[in-house]
């Protein structure tokens, strides 16, 4: 058994430094102009901060300016790297997959893209500038704000990762439906369980609090529902009856014989 695993995680270690070293060297680049990527990062709070909200922004520690050029690079490492990552990743799972199911590896890594970059953009000028203004607001007339560059960028970064991340659902269930593992009929029967799970991941990623939390679930409800949608064109559930009863008339054809 592990001599039939051993191409398999070779292939996959292979992948994996690929894709780090692609990672790697985009993040040499960007950390040569770290200081123009953070400015972009902190823009939304920028906007916010000394205009309609009393505050400032500081670094707490001696080496955070460091650690905090060191994760913008980073940050638009992975935005950058992110094509080559997805190549990668269906260089890993073509092999297993038919011919016809090999077709999608462009539309894949084109719109595993796309949608990554929509979430990120959607985040960053859609939901970020309100929830900061908002969150910074509440009590601001008793007292002043005082935030720490390494708070923030955490709370950017979750925020704008796990909407990226989060934007890749209909991407994903498109190749899962390419594939035949699920049709529109059973996202819609587990839709209640969920809008569940879409609260969870949204109380993980948001800020704690619940305006911040509806406004990550709504989107990602709203990408479920365009997942149905994109399941009912690549694999709906009736086509997917008239293959099982296909299969079942074979199997009783094969018995009489």
């Amino acid at each position: 058994m592990l001599e039939d695993l051993k191409p398999h995680i070779q292939d996959l270690r292979k992948r994996l430094i690929i894709s780090i070293a692609v990672l790697f060297i985009a993040f040499i680049v960007c950390f040569l102009f770290w200081e123009h990527i953070f400015i972009f990062i902190k823009a939304p709070l920028d906007s916010v901060l000394g205009h309609d909200v009393r505050g400032k922004f500081i670094a707490s520690g001696m080496i955070e300016g460091v650690f905090i050029a060191m994760k913008s690079a980073l940050f638009a490492a992975l935005v950058i790297s992110m094509p080559i990552i997805f190549w990668q990743i269906w260089i890993f799972v073509a092999p297993g997959l038919y011919k016809n199911e090999k077709r999608v590896v462009i539309p894949f890594v084109i719109f595993g893209t796309t949608m990554f970059v929509v979430g990120v953009v959607f985040s960053y000028y859609g939901v970020l500038p309100f929830i900061i203004k908002n969150i910074l607001l509440f009590g601001n007339d008793q007292f002043e704000a005082y935030i720490t560059a390494e708070n923030y960028f955490t709370f950017f970064t979750r925020l704008v990762i796990g909407f990226g991340i989060a934007f890749e659902l209909p991407v994903l269930c498109f190749f899962l439906g390419k594939v035949g593992l699920i049709t529109d009929e059973s996202l819609k029967n587990f839709f209640k369980y969920a809008v569940v799970l879409i609260f969870i991941i949204a109380a993980l990623i948001a800020p704690p609090d619940v305006i911040s939390q509806i406004l990550l679930a709504i989107p990602l409800i709203g990408l479920y529902g365009i997942s149905i949608l994109v399941l009912k064109f690549v694999n709906p559930a009736s086509i997917q009856e008239n293959f099982d009863d296909e299969d079942i008339d074979d199997e009783k054809k094969e018995h009489n014989v």
